[in-house]
């Protein structure tokens, strides 16, 4: 199965290096989400790979992470 795993960030700068570091570990850029807006990023994993989207996304301290199966539109 594939999941949504979501950060938001109350700082933008903190966002922005999780989505460079996410980057920078191989997660393909259009599986990566970044909304500025709302300083937030989306990653789109297998299962397999959720826990290491996790991780990254925690060490930038997000104020909320969560996964969610991911539907396609």
């Amino acid at each position: 199965m594939t999941q949504t795993v979501t950060a938001t960030y109350q700082d933008l700068m903190k966002a922005a290096n999780a989505y460079d570091e996410l980057v920078s570990e191989g997660f393909p850029r259009e599986k990566l989400y970044f909304d500025k807006e709302a300083s937030q990023i989306k990653v789109i994993v297998p299962d397999d790979s959720k826990p290491e989207a996790e991780k990254i996304l925690s060490r930038h301290q997000p104020d909320d992470l969560w996964a969610r199966p991911y539907e396609a539109h």
